[in-house]
């Protein structure tokens, strides 16, 4: 059952966050003009998706929640506490594994390999500049077709039609690195790109990088299995 429709898990679930942002300190903090207050930090923001991530694996059942009342709440106002940059896969939907949360909880950012152009990169800067979300994650998952298709690119020379191309030849530098290495070239692709995705995120946004420097903002990258529903959090890029 969700934490959502469980009232003694999301009981337990408050209870963890308010104590979190206790131990660190962010309770009376203000943000700045524009921003807004940051409900939990960004390592308890983590914690948070570790544990609904573990529970959506052994108990992946779904519920009915209270969408009506919940629906009112946020239509006034939002306060993520996550940011989510995945494919746009069908098999990755980041509400579901991690945990069945709520309405208003992730900002979620997807596109077909998980990967941060323009569009993605601002929507990310949104999210930690405007609405104060402390944590930002790059999820890549087993058996991605844009990482395939920028696989096949390196190793046969596909000409990919359309838009598609572009699109994948951003994943290609992830693929080259990782080309005759040891381990499944697919999946050391996944993980190389994602990495590569958080870095440049963390490097190449003024925004990201400042809010980082000031112990407000942290990326992380991971790897999300089909099969078992594992959700695999590989690094972290520091400030």
């Amino acid at each position: 059952m969700c934490p959502v429709c469980d009232n003694s898990g999301r009981r337990s679930f408050l209870s963890y966050s308010v104590a979190g942002i206790a131990a660190s300190g962010l309770i009376g903090w203000t943000a700045a003009p524009g921003r807004a207050a940051i409900p939990v930090s960004a390592d308890q923001a983590l914690a948070n998706l570790i544990e609904g991530n573990a529970r959506f694996v052994s108990a992946p059942q779904l519920c009915e929640a209270n969408m009506t009342g919940r629906r009112a709440d946020v239509a006034k106002g939002q306060s993520p506490w996550a940011t989510i940059l995945t494919c746009s896969d069908s098999r990755v939907p980041p509400e579901l594994i991690f945990g069945g949360v709520g309405l208003g909880e992730l900002f979620v950012a997807r596109n077909a390999g998980n990967m941060a152009d323009t569009a993605t990169m601002g929507t990310i800067e949104y999210a930690a500049e405007h609405l104060g979300v402390p944590l930002i994650v790059v999820l890549g998952h087993q058996n991605c077709g844009a990482v395939l298709a920028a696989c096949e690119v390196v190793e046969k020379h596909t000409k990919l039609p359309g838009s598609i191309g572009p699109m994948v030849d951003a994943i290609v530098p992830a693929a080259i690195s990782v080309h005759g290495k040891p381990g499944d070239f697919i999946d050391n692709t996944v993980r190389e790109s994602a990495k590569r995705t958080a870095a440049k995120i963390a490097s190449q946004s003024k925004i990201v990088e400042e809010l980082m420097h000031h112990g407000k903002v942290k990326v992380v990258y991971g790897r999300y299995d089909l099969a078992s529903g594992v959700v695999d959090f590989l690094s972290e890029q520091r400030g």
